[in-house]
C-alpha cells in the first residue's frame, strides 16, 4: 500500500472541499443568517490539512486497485466528517453523531434526516444540506476529477502503465461493469457532468416557471439530480400540492435514474445504441408496471384515477431512483402498493446513473443467470451465453454480480438483526425498511421512518450503522470490504 502518495492524492482533493464551501459562504452573507465561521473553519482547517498532506510529492509509482479503494474510502469519510462540522458550530444540530449521519446522508444521496423541522434552518444551512446531494450524485471525486487532473499516468516498472485516476474513479463509479465514453478519463467525466448540470438547470427553469421561487428550484433541483431526496419543506415536495411540479420532478429523476451514457448517444444521435440498451427498456418497463399497479390499488382512497396516477407515478418514480422525495405519505397505502414500493427500493436505477440501489442491469443478469441454470437442468449439454445490449456477458462480470447479491444480503440481514438489537422494541418494518433505505441510499422508509417521520429517535450506534450502511450502498460494498482484508495493506 503506497500510503504516501494515497495521502498525496487525498490532499489534493481536500481543498476541493474546502472550495465547495464557498457557495453556502456566500448564501450566508448575501441571507445574512449569520453562519459565515460555520463554513469558513471547516474550509481553512481542510486547507491546512490538504497543506500538510501535500507538503511533499512522494515519487511516482505504480498504484493498484488497493491504493484507489483507500484514496475513496478516505475521501468520502473525510467529506462526511467536515461535511457536518457546519451543522454543529451553527447550532442547528449540535450532537455529533446527528450532524454525521445527516451529512452521510447528504453525500451518499440517501436522503434520510435526523431533522423534524427543516423549514426553520438558515438558508445558508439548507443550500448546504442540498448541495451535499448534487456532490455526490456523480461522486465527490468524479468532481475532482472533472476540474484537476487527480495523476498522470505513472510508468511502472516493466514499462506497464498505470493510472491512478482509474481505479480511484473505478471504485466510486455505480453499476456491474466500468466503461468510457471517451478514451480520456478525465474528458469522460467532464462530458458526464456537462450533462449533468444542463440538466439541472433545465429542471429550475421549469420549476420556477410552475411557480417554485428560485431558492426552493435551485435547492430542489440539486435534490433531484443527486437522486438524494433532501427537501426545504417539512412534508417535501406534498407542502406545493402541485400536479405540474409532482411532473417535473417525477420526470427529471427519472432522467437521472438513466444510464447517463444513453444521453450521450443521444447527443451523438447514436440512436443504435439507445434502441440496443436492455436496461432502459427493463427501467421503463418495470416503472410503468408498477406505476399502474399502484395507481388502480389506491385509486379506492383518493376516489379519482387521475389523482391515483399522479401520487403513484410520483412516489414510483422516487423509490425506483433511491430520490425519496414524497407527495403524499405512502405510509398510508395498502400492503399491496407499500409492497411494491419495497421492491423498487432493492431494484433501484440503472447504472452509471446518480441512483442507487441493486441496480437494473444487475437484476437483467441475475434473473438471466437463473433461467440459464434452470435451462441447464433441464439440458446439461445446452451452451447458453449471457447477452446484454446485444453482446456476450464477460463470466467475470456474472460472477462478480452474484458475489455483489451475495454480499449484499449478508450485509442487509446482518445490519437489520444489529438495528433490531440497538433499536430494541421497534417494529420489525421500521428495522427492515430503514437498513433498506439507508443501504440503497434512498431515504424514508415505513412505519416509524415513514415518509413523515424521521431518523432522530434512533440511538447513536444505530445512526453509525445506517451511516455505514449508506456508505457501503454508495461506493458499491467492495471498496470498504476491500480495505478490511489483511492483502490491502501488504506492501
Amino acid at each position: 500500500m503506497n500510503i504516501r502518495y494515497i495521502l498525496y492524492l487525498c490532499s489534493r482533493i481536500f481543498f476541493v472541499l474546502a472550495i465547495l464551501m464557498v457557495l453556502p459562504i456566500l448564501v450566508s452573507l448575501v441571507c445574512e443568517d449569520g453562519c459565515v465561521w460555520a463554513f469558513l473553519i471547516p474550509a481553512l482547517v481542510l486547507c491546512v490539512l490538504g497543506i500538510l498532506s501535500g507538503i511533499q510529492k512522494p515519487a511516482k509509482g505504480t498504484l493498484f486497485a488497493k491504493e484507489g479503494f483507500a484514496v475513496v474510502t478516505i475521501v468520502w469519510i473525510v467529506f462526511a466528517v467536515f461535511g457536518a462540522v457546519p451543522f454543529m458550530i451553527s447550532g442547528v444540530i449540535p450532537r455529533f453523531a446527528d450532524a454525521f449521519f445527516e451529512t452521510v446522508s447528504g453525500f451518499t444521496t440517501t436522503g434520510s434526516t435526523v431533522l423534524a423541522d427543516v423549514e426553520s434552518l438558515p438558508r445558508s444551512i439548507l443550500f448546504w444540506r442540498q448541495f451535499t446531494n448534487w456532490i455526490g450524485g456523480m461522486g465527490v471525486l468524479a468532481f475532482a476529477l472533472a476540474i484537476l487532473p487527480l495523476d498522470a499516468v505513472n510508468k511502472a516498472k516493466g514499462g506497464q502503465a498505470a493510472g491512478s485516476d482509474v481505479y480511484i474513479i473505478r471504485a466510486e463509479s455505480p453499476g456491474p461493469m466500468f466503461g468510457k465514453l471517451v478514451p480520456k478519463l478525465r474528458f469522460n467525466v467532464q462530458i458526464l457532468y456537462i450533462i449533468y448540470a444542463i440538466l439541472t438547470v433545465l429542471e429550475i427553469l421549469l420549476l420556477l416557471i410552475g411557480g417554485m421561487d428560485l431558492f426552493d428550484a435551485v435547492c430542489h433541483s440539486f435534490s433531484s439530480a443527486g437522486t438524494g431526496g433532501f427537501s426545504t419543506r417539512n412534508i417535501s415536495i406534498g407542502a406545493y400540492d402541485s400536479a405540474y411540479i409532482d411532473t417535473v420532478i417525477g420526470i427529471f429523476i427519472l432522467l437521472f435514474g438513466v444510464n447517463f451514457n444513453i444521453f450521450y448517444f443521444l447527443l451523438t444521435k447514436n440512436f443504435l445504441g439507445i434502441l440496443k440498451s436492455d436496461e432502459l427498456r427493463w427501467y421503463l418497463i418495470i416503472v410503468a408496471s408498477a406505476v399502474l399497479m399502484i395507481t388502480f390499488d389506491i385509486r379506492a382512497i383518493y376516489g379519482d384515477f387521475f389523482i391515483s396516477l399522479r401520487y403513484a407515478f410520483f412516489q414510483v418514480a422516487s423509490i425506483i431512483t433511491t430520490t425519496g422525495f414524497s407527495s403524499v405519505d405512502f405510509n398510508l397505502w395498502s400492503s399491496f402498493s407499500k409492497g411494491i414500493l419495497v421492491l423498487l427500493m432493492f431494484i433501484g436505477a440503472c447504472a452509471s446513473s446518480t441512483g442507487g440501489g441493486l441496480k437494473v442491469s444487475r437484476i437483467i443478469i441475475l434473473v438471466k443467470t437463473a433461467v440459464k441454470e434452470i435451462r441447464y437442468y433441464l439440458n446439461p449439454r445446452e451452451i447458453r451465453a449471457i447477452r446484454c445490449d446485444g453482446s456476450h456477458v464477460p463470466h467475470s462480470v456474472v460472477t462478480g454480480v452474484s458475489a455483489y447479491f451475495a454480499v449484499y444480503m449478508l450485509i442487509f440481514a446482518g445490519s437489520t438483526i444489529l438495528l433490531s438489537l440497538f433499536e430494541h422494541g421497534q417494529s420489525l418494518e421500521t428495522c427492515f425498511t430503514a437498513v433498506a433505505a439507508c443501504l440503497n441510499n434512498i431515504g424514508p422508509g415505513l412505519d416509524g421512518v415513514g415518509p413523515m417521520e424521521n431518523f432522530g429517535f434512533m440511538k447513536d450506534i444505530s445512526k453509525y450503522l445506517l451511516s455505514f450502511d449508506m456508505l457501503l450502498g454508495r461506493l458499491e460494498l467492495f471498496p470498504i470490504l476491500a480495505l478490511f482484508s489483511k492483502a490491502a495493506w501488504r506492501h
